[in-house]
């Protein structure tokens, strides 16, 4: 007998207290070792559209929905003993008449009115539509068959109009309602091909995505302590088919935040492991837990190599370098950036390297004898680090680079990459070196829109060619509608690599509706303290655990108005660093390049004043006006990554006179 799990389930675990979800774990495990029941407590629901739904007493209030078969058990909800059987008696299980795939379908409110008094007013029931408004009223009825709406809400998909998609979509299953979110949009779903009528409806790609078959506690374990990252458990059948399917080459997946790109990635990464068991596969990314790992390995691969430099000795170098250089007027800012974006980079050891390069990035325009002025000063910082045996990361990756391309034994046979658009010119080569010329060898994950630590450089010429392998994500599970539209202002709707290679924006949707966003501006730092703290001690109100609550600001400088606004909502905070990450019952606040990777259901970006984003520091620093450019769009980016951050509450606050990106966020 299979024993499944669906997503609904893992969703409402997660809105039960700690102590009540012990109960219903304890319940299921029961269940999968014995599906038959003996010894639980089933009661049938008489009043169910589906025969087959029972229920299962984890407690005196607390019931578990189950779809059972004689051939399979389901988990599918679980909640309080009313709202667990008001929600059964309301859904069926059923094979989609054209696509095949099994659904867990609500009825709509017209055919629940016609049995049941009880029905939810607020849902439609009926009435006719406005057909000026309508969205959907012109499309037959196969098409909307073939995009997997349930032949029960054809009706009420027709009389959707701009106000009551959103709330339409949340009635709907996914594939349903990510189809008519695109042609919303303008877009043109791709419409599956239907299975054959004796396939099973649970191997439909469209039910794999909401219902994963278990085969051992250990896997029910892993599902059911953590409903918050059920996306990697549940692969839509786009981000299925990239995991799944073969390159011949350097492959880029690419899309906006929220749409899955890590996930992918995950998988992609245990894909491989198991199509080639006796190979090694790096996973590696700028989320703390794998850079940790990857750090370590490293540690294990160089043993007894030199110390790794620290930036302050580098700058120290530099600076006495400099100073011994007649006529020498970089900025300190600029001789660093110059090294760490060209010199060391590149890995550039001679004055003929360095004269020759080209130093894509660097908006300040050098001649020749400035040229030479500054390898002098960069020649004496790779004696300085010598004399003292220490080097840089790009010299360990060069280091092992070498030792590959040399015939040296491989210390990976395969390379998965997420926050790809941030990896530097030392780490792309040594990942090109690991797989970049064979069939699968290298996968990178990313989104230029969130490039906040690397200067943009050709990928293609160190030898990482995606075109033909390059593919968008464009479906958004993690960032609601109103949260996503208002973070993509900041950017343009399309950008491009140095080598040409687009990502575009246009056509991402958002499958879930949300509140607003809430931006506001206060005359000082106390007054927007009370304000912010106020609002999250609400979401506190609302059930929201303090784990799941985010407070990001620009700069350390900015870190001690994060702590006064938790203190005044009257919870406890962590500050996130390196080495410290999310702590269970505090919330967690940083700065906005510690947001990087995380995910929040509630995200409140403060400090949002002008000179501090964009970073008045940074615009002072420019050594050349075509500088500018480059740090105001790496700002806004910034800015993206932290707004982005949000699954269900955004709040943006500043003091007057705020942040100039305000204009674009707000409108």
């Amino acid at each position: 007998m299979e024993f499944r799990i669906a997503d609904t389930f893992t969703d409402s675990l997660m809105r039960l207290t700690g102590a009540a979800q012990k109960g219903v774990k304890t319940t299921a495990f029961d269940l999968q070792l014995d599906p038959t029941g003996r010894g639980l407590h089933f009661h049938r629901l008489d009043r169910a559209r589906d025969p087959n739904f029972w229920s299962v007493r984890v407690n005196a209030d607390v019931r578990l929905i189950v779809h059972k078969t004689a051939t399979s058990v389901l988990l599918c909800y679980v909640g309080h003993h009313d709202a667990a059987y008001g929600r059964a008696e309301r859904r069926r299980i059923e094979r989609h008449p054209t696509t095949g795939a099994a659904q867990l379908v609500e009825l709509p409110a017209r055919i629940e009115a016609a049995t049941d008094p009880r029905v939810d007013p607020r849902i439609r029931s009926g009435e006719p539509a406005d057909e000026e408004r309508t969205l959907f009223a012109g499309i037959a009825d196969e098409t909307l068959l073939a995009y997997g709406v349930p032949p029960e809400w054809l009706d009420e998909v027709r009389r959707a109009d701009e106000d009551t998609l959103f709330e339409l979509a949340d009635h709907l299953p996914q594939e349903a309602a990510e189809a008519l979110l695109n042609l919303a949009t303008g877009g043109t779903p791709v419409v599956p091909a239907p299975a054959p009528a004796t396939a099973d409806p649970f191997s439909h790609p469209d039910a794999q995505r909401r219902f994963r078959v278990l085969t051992n506690i250990e896997e029910l374990e892993r599902a059911l302590d953590f409903p918050w990252e059920k996306w990697t458990v549940f692969l839509h059948p786009a981000q299925r088919q990239l995991v799944e399917r073969n390159y011949t080459g350097p492959a880029r997946i690419s899309g906006s935040a929220g749409t899955g790109k890590t996930i992918v990635a995950f998988h992609r990464a245990v894909a491989l492991a198991r199509r080639h068991p006796e190979a090694r596969v790096l996973l590696t990314t700028f989320s703390k837990a794998l850079a940790n790992a990857l750090k370590g390995r490293l540690q294990y691969l160089i043993g007894n190599e030199p110390n790794i430099a620290a930036s302050g000795l580098v700058r120290e170098l530099i600076r006495q370098a400099a100073a011994q250089v007649e006529g020498q007027r970089f900025t300190e800012r600029f001789l660093f950036g110059e090294w760490s974006d060209v010199v060391d980079a590149w890995q550039l050891k001679s004055w003929e390297a360095y004269r020759d390069v080209a130093r894509l990035g660097r908006k300040t325009r050098i001649g020749g004898k400035q040229r030479e002025s500054l390898w002098s000063i960069f020649e004496q910082v790779r004696a300085g680090l010598a004399q003292r045996n220490v080097v840089t990361w790009p010299d360990v990756f060069a280091r092992l680079t070498d030792h590959i391309a040399g015939g040296g034994k491989r210390v990976f046979d395969f390379a998965v990459v997420d926050e790809a658009q941030d990896a530097g010119i030392a780490e792309l080569r040594f990942l090109t070196a690991v797989g970049a010329s064979r069939p699968d060898g290298l996968f990178l994950a990313g989104d230029l829109g969130q490039r906040i630590f690397q200067q943009p450089f050709s990928w293609k010429s160190l030898g990482v060619d995606i075109r033909g392998r390059s593919y968008t994500l464009r479906i958004n599970y993690r960032t609601s509608h109103q949260i996503r539209s208002h973070a993509d202002r900041l950017l343009p709707p399309e950008l491009a690599d140095v080598d040409g290679n687009s990502e575009s924006r246009r056509g991402t949707i958002s499958v879930f509706n949300g509140a607003e966003p809430v931006i506001e501006t206060f005359t000082d730092p106390d007054q927007e303290a009370s304000a912010v703290g106020s609002w999250i001690a609400e979401r506190i109100a609302e059930g929201v655990p303090p784990h799941e609550i985010g407070v990001f600001v620009r700069a350390s400088g900015q870190l001690r108005r994060a702590r006064a606004a938790a203190k005044t909502a009257g919870a406890t905070a962590v500050e996130l660093s390196d080495k410290i990450e999310t702590t269970q019952g505090r919330i967690s606040i940083g700065t906005m390049h510690l947001a990087k990777g995380l995910e929040f259901r509630v995200v409140a970006v403060i400090a949002y004043d002008d000179e501090v984003i964009p970073l008045q520091e940074r615009i002072e620093n420019v050594a050349d006006e075509a500088d500018l450019e480059e740090v105001y769009n790496t700002e806004r980016h910034l800015l993206y990554v932290a707004c982005a951050r949000a699954r269900d509450h955004l709040l943006v606050t500043g003091v007057k006179p705020a942040s100039e990106f305000l204009e674009d966020l707000a409108v």
